[in-house]
């Protein structure tokens, strides 16, 4: 299914700190999204501050200004787009079996946590989060991707400042919009959490049912899945891309998976050793070379 959304649509599902982040403002600043528009509100955010940091908070403060008034000008011309497809999958070890379409599957090799553990905990794989192809009872899972108008990146390139406020503000409308999208899966499409009733600030630290790891996440670090998951929703719908390492283009852009099961979360993989790259170099019939330049911050 394919969602479009109107920036001011999304606007309010926006993570403030990952883009105050982006312009070199630390997680306190952020907090200026919080507070009401007028002059006593903003006047009495700053008071506190530290007196030393308040020249800061207020640069703060004229940057989410100057980012919701392009946002609005943006609304006028763009939209943000997502796709997403729910399939019956099964997990076979450390393998995802999807169906892509009715008798047609697609096998989605994982790696699963390989460092040894100081306490004891069980060495994780998102695979772990789907019924075992064992039981003959096919599970499901989600598969999605997001993106702006690919005519955004193109904004102000004269103007350098705006044209960095356009980058970073159109980082975070491809997140805001798959946040949108996934809390619509969750309450109606799929309906696993029909009854979840949380707040913006709830969404945005993950208090939901389930878990959305998106490609490059921690616990799903290899780019090249990116041509298994355009296999399954064809992102070219949508506007995505792929360069020939997997890159997605529109730059702004996001794609992942989503699981249901109350018990799956977020995790890193970690380091892996020679043996599970060769494993896993196989399960995604490619060489072991070309997996090891995906996976090179998780070699050991």
């Amino acid at each position: 299914m394919i969602l479009s959304y109107k920036i001011h649509d999304v606007a309010p599902y926006i993570n403030w700190i990952y883009f105050f982040h982006a312009w070199g403002f630390q997680p306190r600043y952020a907090a200026i999204a919080n507070i009401h528009g007028c002059d006593v509100c903003r006047a009495s955010w700053l008071t506190t501050f530290p007196e030393e940091e308040r020249n800061k908070a207020s640069e703060a403060m004229q940057l989410f200004k100057e980012a919701n008034r392009m946002l609005d000008m943006l609304d006028a011309d763009y939209e943000v787009k997502t796709i997403f497809k729910l399939c019956k999958t099964n997990s076979d070890g450390d393998n995802l079996v999807i169906e892509k379409e009715e008798n047609q599957t697609i096998i989605f090799p994982l790696l699963r946590q390989q460092s040894p553990k100081r306490d004891g905990s069980p060495f994780i794989c998102l695979s772990d989060f789907i019924r075992p192809l064992s039981t003959g009872i096919p599970d499901t899972m989600g598969v999605f991707a997001s993106c702006i108008d690919a005519d955004m990146e193109g904004l102000y390139e004269q103007d350098p400042y705006k044209h960095l406020l356009v980058q970073t503000l159109s980082d975070r409308l491809a997140e805001a919009a798959t946040e949108k999208m996934h809390e619509y899966v969750r309450k109606e499409f799929w309906g696993y959490a029909k009854d979840e009733n949380l707040t913006i600030p709830d969404l945005l630290i993950e208090n939901y049912q389930g878990i959305r790891p998106a490609v490059g996440y921690p616990s799903l670090p290899d780019q090249s899945v990116n041509f298994l998951l355009d296999e399954i929703l064809d992102m070219k719908q949508i506007g995505i891309s792929l360069t020939e390492n997997g890159a997605m283009h529109p730059h702004s852009s996001v794609c992942g998976l989503m699981f249901a099961h109350p018990a799956s979360e977020y995790f890193s993989v970690g380091k892996i050793g020679e043996d599970q790259l060769e494993d896993y170099a196989r399960r995604r019939k490619k060489s072991i070379e070309e997996m090891r330049k995906f996976l090179a911050a998780n070699l050991q």
